[in-house]
């Protein structure tokens, strides 16, 4: 088929495949919206899954859900290396500017709280041309939101943001991206000031998107935070959602898939979303004509596995030491199912939670999570001796822990990339 015309490429204007399957998450959060317009009391809301799920493509739709309600609204992604401040300032510096408040003045003091806000991210001492300046065109205020504790000055902002908000029947989203990597004090405060706007009933929600292991993180940092957030799990998609998003797309550009070769996409992408963008698109590339058969599949699946080798799998591999790939590959071959242990495993089923849960591919059975000493018996290490590599891998966001004494790869067939290199 014409390459132009390819509805699976990046940027291609259709609805994104990642985003077929969630209506359930679209919905709910059109509801929560509503309530809190009402002036009811609503949770936060957290995203958590795999890399590849789709979770940053539905956390733009829900912000656009948010727009189209008339909200304000702004987004940023954490990162392990920045504080909470910048980001959130220039999330909030947005989300007011989008309110459309009439009464300038009120506008310009809360601006001036954001300024006075972030400018407490400089260092102690720092000359005025050293600090960072967040482009808010007003004085810093003194005394709200600018005492230096995260914690504090965070409450104090939300407070007066949704105050804002409230003057004009409106409410503020802020939307966080790799929301696992926060600082262990910014996420803390940022559940302080999520339990002070739901005690209040201020319109203010925060929507996160994180690694499997973000819901501990954040129970970690506060005991209540389970009471805090609507947590919901973005995983793969079910076989009808994954053929929508394989058949929509190409139905538009008057193209059809036969059934056989459904069934073909279904056994090699498993249903994640970026699997299916990403064969469907070399797929498109190499058929001739439509339909779409089973053997156009299988001819597209050496180029586009061999794709995901390099952008997918191959650029999150080369951030690791030379310590943490052989960490990683012990891994792989950990998490391998002996013959006695397949009793029970479905082809492309994920079955229950934990160690217990595994995948078929090509007659291989694998574990998404593996005991760490299963890791350190491969290598013949003791488990202690593993700690370092472990938590680094953890730090740059290859593994996760969900489990106490139990590890699992960030990205789906991970481990199978892994077993294919020498």
């Amino acid at each position: 088929m014409d390459p132009i015309t390819n509805p699976y490429a990046p940027g291609a204007g259709q609805r994104p495949p990642e985003l077929a399957g969630r209506d359930e998450q679209l919905r709910t959060f059109d509801v929560v919206l509503e309530r809190i317009a009402r002036g009811r009391s609503e949770r936060s809301i957290v995203l958590t899954g795999l890399r590849g799920v789709g979770k940053t493509v539905l956390l733009n739709a829900l912000r656009s859900s948010a727009v189209r309600a008339d909200w304000g609204t702004g987004k940023f992604e954490a990162r392990p290396d920045q504080r909470l401040r910048r980001p959130l300032a220039a999330a909030a510096h947005q989300a007011v500017r989008e309110l459309g408040h009439p009464r300038s003045d009120e506008v310009d003091q809360v601006l001036g709280i954001i300024k006075a806000f972030v400018l407490r991210d400089a260092p102690t001492g720092a000359k005025l041309r050293d600090r960072w300046q967040p482009g808010i065109d007003v004085p810093a205020s003194t005394g709200r939101a600018d005492s230096g504790d995260i914690e504090i000055d965070l409450v104090e902002l939300f407070t007066d943001i949704g105050g804002l908000a409230a003057d004009v029947g409106k409410g503020v989203a802020f939307f966080i991206d790799e929301m696992q990597d926060l600082d262990p004090d910014d996420v803390s405060a940022l559940c302080a000031a999520c339990h002070e706007i739901s005690q209040s009933g201020l319109p203010v929600i925060v929507v996160g998107a994180g690694l499997p292991h973000l819901p501990a993180v954040l129970s970690a940092s506060k005991s209540y935070s389970e009471r805090l957030f609507r947590y919901s799990r973005i995983d793969r998609l079910p076989r009808d959602s994954a053929d929508r998003a394989l058949v929509g797309p190409a139905a538009e550009e008057g193209c059809e898939f036969t059934p056989e070769a459904l069934d073909e996409m279904y056994a090699v992408t498993a249903g994640y979303p970026y699997f299916i963008q990403a064969y469907g698109k070399v797929v498109w590339d190499v058929a001739p004509t439509s339909p779409i058969t089973a053997e156009d599949i299988r001819v597209a699946v050496p180029e586009a596995e061999a794709e995901l080798a390099v952008g997918f799998f191959g650029s999150r591999f080369e951030r690791a030491t030379p310590a943490e790939r052989e960490y990683l590959r012990a891994m792989a071959d950990a998490a391998l199912v002996g013959a006695s242990e397949k009793e029970g495993a479905g082809e492309g089923d994920a079955a229950a939670e934990g160690e217990a849960a595994a995948y078929v591919r090509d007659g291989v059975t694998e574990r998404e999570a593996v005991p760490t000493s299963a890791v350190a018996d491969v290598l013949g290490r003791k488990p202690q001796s593993l700690s370092p590599a472990r938590d680094a891998l953890i730090k740059k966001g290859l593994i996760y822990s969900g489990e106490r004494g139990l590890i699992a790869f960030t990205v789906p067939h991970f481990g199978r990339y892994l077993r294919t290199q020498s």
